[in-house]
């Protein structure tokens, strides 16, 4: 279906900035929404934020006004930027595309970028 690869992820002081970028291959016209989820050790996945093809945008509450999440379609690229990290920001930062088909919606994700925020 749909291949996504991050990058952008790494090592950063608490109140620093970084910028996770996500590409999609594959059945990229069948993209509808796509975004960023979280998972902490020993805690269950998050969303972190999503934009939909028309370009609504939805937050987590803990990220709202600290991170921004953007969309190029030409690039088929999905970027997130992050400021004033926090330490409890620390996680394996995951993209996320749902593809839909006539057989239905499908979820797809990416390996994940670990992203590390130090206090």
């Amino acid at each position: 279906q749909v291949q996504l690869v991050e990058s952008g992820g790494g090592l950063v002081q608490a109140g620093g900035s970084l910028r996770l970028s996500c590409v999609a291959s594959g059945r990229r016209f069948n993209i509808n929404a796509m975004g960023w989820y979280r998972q902490a050790p020993g805690k269950q996945r998050e969303l972190v934020a999503t934009t939909t093809s028309s370009g609504g945008t939805n937050y987590a509450d803990s990220v709202k006004g600290r991170f921004t999440i953007s969309r190029d379609n030409a690039k088929n690229t999905v970027y997130l930027q992050m400021n004033s990290l926090k330490p409890d920001d620390t996680a394996v930062y995951y993209c996320n595309a749902v593809v839909v088909l006539a057989s239905g919606r499908y979820n797809n994700w990416g390996q994940g970028t670990q992203v590390t925020v130090s206090s």
